[in-house]
């Protein structure tokens, strides 16, 4: 039975992508939480997508860090703080300030990056504090700074809905913005919306697009170049906005020297390209990580606000360059001076007059007077010995930075490691001296700032479990004790929020663009209540657009055009013939600590994969389904096959989600080099060169268990089900009794039902205990064949008359693989409904199933079935 509502909705904001949509949670009986969408929030307008809709299923605390540890050892919290403050004390008085640093998340609230970036930039001294939103949106903030002055964000979520045209590079907005990705399909239905996605892989971004181009991977720049030039030729540089423009000349020389075969497309696709941007004066450009991860990326950046420049759509109602941040707080990291080169408040901590503001304001003792190490220098210096103490906070860099197993032995080799986390056991809590139990969210009280520069409200709805603390307490706490109590005093977030504010005042007087000095001294009650608001909120400016009048904040006053040339490729290495593409999948988020405690968001891909051109894997002889070795000089991943013509020959892609947790041999970032752009310092996480050869595996093995399965064999994924766990797995040679290794495997100490076919090598085991299903194993020596959903759906149950089988038995269906995940529909359904009532369109399907009618994340392969069925049907 369902728990019943026991207090009205809190009105909070989701905890993933940068889109920051607004959450209904509505506290339940059973101690969980109702969640919907708020409908009078901006920026979603009461849509979630599949993530944010399974939000109350990530609530449970199985595998919480609840207490303080030291070495591994439940301690008291007076006890775990005074030995943080005293290590971080004896070190910097040993070694100096920049021995020390803090690694923080693009998932702090904002007052908890205020008060890291206040301790480290301030009172330690060094600036030696970045943040994982170094690995998705540096690239952005560099190229901001040289065009506008400031890392600002010029336009508005509804420029999507007005403009006439929207280009989107490097971004698979369908996936990894859904929401944005809904109100542009809106858009596009009801208005004629034209759409261009750029991105060497076909995405399900590609469903709404009316022009698709896969240019060559990198030659981004020179596609932007070529506009640039064409821009010119037509006459369409606005006289007018230039004047407020420098660098053009050169910007536009570059241009003409870009050679028009340099991206790798068709002659057609690039003129049609040409045409539809020069024609269409409301243009939005819309990028993300394909665009920033690369080394690269702040000339891609560059190149293309170029155009927008140079034509002055920029700043007004359906027109300017947009950047889509992926983490929920990037911006108000940004904000707050969270990456090792900026100060609170979009001030540079190069300008002396900056810092010396900032200092004042704090009253710092010692304010730090350069920048401080970016992520991949920083954890280069840990493995050096330059850094002898780490703060890792809310992040899992064992798993998610470049080299990952190369930074995973820097943190183990650290003299003294302290991790901040919600979870005991991540691949990074395991090598910390000391662990920091913090609230997660629904927990924890601040705000965060979404990718157009709106701010919202995350609100606590849940108690905080056993010992779990707010971050900015918890570092607030040790700096108390590093000698700085005055500092550091607040009582509540709201304290911290109105000092900030006060602080952006002291900003927006030097001239600066963030400015929310009207929430300066904010009572209590006020900022309970607070509203989203767009930034700026001062008494000079509120909200709105920039640029559009030509005023920027570079010290000249006016914009910036950057000359841009593209890098010549360098030719593949025969060794490493594959350039390996990464990213994320529809229904998870990061490393999974939040969403792989959804069932339903495991289902749709429960494993670590590789999409392979149907090219390269004939000609690697690997057939879909088999195991692929992925090899650099940097590491290795086993990943699943999945033969594919969305990506090009040569160009794989494999997702970052998978963990020493859930896929030990799935870390992708394992493969991924330490290159950085030099501007940014941002990695390319999106060109690894790799070899791919066949992983021998002489045995498959699929599994279901309402236990924790244990770990067995060459290669292990695991999964949450509803009802237990699935775990796919292979061996290289057969243990020498399979029931024994299931025995193992699963707990269990009886005798399973068995089933042999030894002319196939099947195995099949199904452990039945009082009618009830507890776990089977399905062996084989190809890639298992066995309804998935099935025996998720039977696990638990007195449904075992078709266990061994594998798949349902006659007069019942199978769901098949799933695709709909907001109704856990899966594609056999969608394709028997298709057939039996002649459906011909997505919104047909949803009338019938449900489909498709939620998140609309599935709607694109809906499609791809639909298209399937009428081929077959010969339509």
């Amino acid at each position: 039975m369902n728990a019943e509502p026991v207090t009205r909705p809190i009105r909070t904001t989701c905890p993933y992508c940068g889109v920051g949509c607004g959450v209904l949670a509505t506290p339940l009986a059973d101690g969980g939480l109702a969640i919907a969408g708020d409908p009078d929030h901006p920026a979603n307008r009461g849509r979630l997508c599949v993530k944010g809709s399974a939000l109350g299923e990530t609530l449970g605390l199985g595998g919480r860090l609840l207490r303080p540890q030291i070495g591994g050892q439940a301690a008291e919290w007076d006890d775990a703080l005074d030995l943080v403050a005293r290590r971080f004390q004896d070190t910097i008085a040993q070694h100096g300030p920049d021995s020390v640093a803090f690694y923080v998340s693009g998932q702090l609230l904002t007052e908890d990056y205020y008060v890291a970036n206040k301790l480290m930039k301030g009172f330690i001294g060094s600036a030696n504090i970045d943040t994982n939103s170094r690995l998705c949106m540096a690239s952005s903030v560099a190229g901001h700074k040289r065009a506008f002055g400031s890392d600002t964000v010029p336009g508005l979520y509804e420029d999507f809905e007005t403009a006439d045209l929207v280009v989107l590079v490097g971004s698979n907005l369908a996936w990894c913005h859904p929401v944005l990705y809904q109100r542009l399909a809106a858009a596009r239905d009801a208005r004629g919306t034209r759409v261009v996605v750029v991105d060497p892989r076909r995405t399900a971004t590609c469903d709404i697009a009316d022009l698709h181009l896969a240019l060559s991977p990198g030659a981004d720049a020179a596609l932007f170049n070529l506009l640039l030039a064409e821009i010119e030729r037509r006459g369409l540089i606005a006289p007018d906005f230039t004047a407020h423009v420098e660098g053009i000349e050169a910007a536009l020389a570059a241009a003409r020297e870009t050679p028009p075969f340099s991206t790798g497309l068709p002659h057609a696709d690039l003129r049609r390209f040409l045409d539809l941007w020069t024609g269409s004066e409301k243009v939005v450009t819309v990028y993300s990580q394909g665009i920033n991860q690369s080394d690269s990326g702040t000339d891609k950046v560059n190149a293309i606000l170029n155009c927008h420049l140079a034509t002055g759509r920029i700043g007004r109602p359906g027109m300017g360059p947009f950047s889509v941040t992926g983490q929920p707080n990037a911006m108000g990291g940004r904000e707050v001076g969270g990456l090792a080169n900026m100060l609170a408040c979009h001030l540079e901590i190069e300008n002396p007059a900056h810092r010396a503001v900032v200092q004042g304001f704090w009253a710092a003792p010692r304010m730090a007077d350069r920048p401080g190490l970016k992520a991949v220098d920083m954890f280069r210096a840990l493995e050096e010995g330059r850094i002898k103490a780490l703060w890792i906070i809310c992040t899992n860099p064992a798993v998610s930075m470049p080299e990952a197993d190369r930074v995973a032995r820097a943190i183990a080799g650290c003299e003294f490691t302290v991790v901040s986390d919600i979870m005991a056991q991540t691949d990074t809590t395991r090598l910390a001296d000391v662990l920091l139990p913090a609230t997660g969210w629904g927990e924890k009280d601040g705000t965060v700032t979404n990718s157009e520069r709106r701010i919202s409200r995350q609100r606590r709805s849940l108690a905080a479990p056993g010992e779990a603390r707010d971050d900015w307490r918890i570092i607030a706490d040790v700096a108390r004790r590093m000698g700085w109590a005055e500092a550091f005093g607040w009582d509540s977030p709201a304290q911290v929020f109105a000092e900030y504010a006060a602080l952006s005042g002291v900003a927006g007087a030097l001239g600066g663009d963030f400015d929310i000095s009207d929430h300066a001294d904010i009572p209590e009650p006020d900022y309970d209540a607070m509203e989203p608001f767009l930034w700026p909120q001062s008494a000079g400016r509120r909200g709105g657009r920039f640029f559009h009048d030509g005023r920027f904040h570079t010290p000249s006053g006016r914009g910036r055009m950057i000359a841009i040339r593209p890098p010549v490729r360098r030719a593949a290495d025969a060794a490493l013939p594959f350039v390996l593409n990464t990213g994320r999948v529809r229904d998870h988020w990061h490393t999974m600590t939040r969403t792989g405690r959804a069932p339903r968001l495991s289902r749709h891909m429960a494993e670590p994969f590789l999409e392979l051109h149907p090219q390269d894997a004939a000609r690697l002889q690997l057939a879909p389904a088999s195991l692929a070795e992925v090899e650099s000089p940097q590491g290795r991943a086993v990943l699943r096959v999945l033969v594919t013509d969305r990506v090009a020959p040569g160009h794989p892609f494999a997702p970052i989600h998978w963990t020493g947790e859930t896929g030990p041999t799935g870390r992708v970032s394992a493969l991924v080099p330490g290159l950085t752009d030099p501007v940014s310092g941002q990695p390319a996480s999106k060109s690894a060169a790799v070899a791919i050869r066949p992983f021998p595996a002489g045995w498959y093995g699929f599994a279901v268990s309402t236990r924790e399965i244990g770990r067995a064999g060459d290669y292990w994924a695991q999964a949450t089900l509803a009802a237990g766990q699935q775990a796919e797995l292979a061996w290289r040679d057969a243990p020498q009794d399979w029931v024994a290794q299931a025995q193992a495997l699963f707990g269990l100490d009886y005798e399973p039902l068995a089933m042999r076919d030894r002319s196939r090598g099947l195995v099949r085991l199904a452990f039945v205990r009082d009618g009830l299903l507890e776990a089977a194993l399905f062996v084989s020596p190809e890639p298992v064949a066995v309804s998935r959903s099935h025996l998720a759906d039977a696990l638990g149950t007195t449904e075992t008359a078709d266990i061994l089988a594998g798949r349902p038995g006659a007069g019942r269906e199978d769901e098949g693989a799933l695709v709909c995940a907001c109704f856990g529909i899966g594609a056999n359904r969608i394709a028997r409904e298709i057939a039996a009532q002649n459906l011909r369109t997505i919104d047909e399907i949803g009338e019938c199933s449900g489909a498709g009618t939620n998140c609309g994340s599935c709607r694109p392969e809906l499609r791809r079935l639909l298209e399937r069925a009428c081929t077959a049907a010969g339509a």
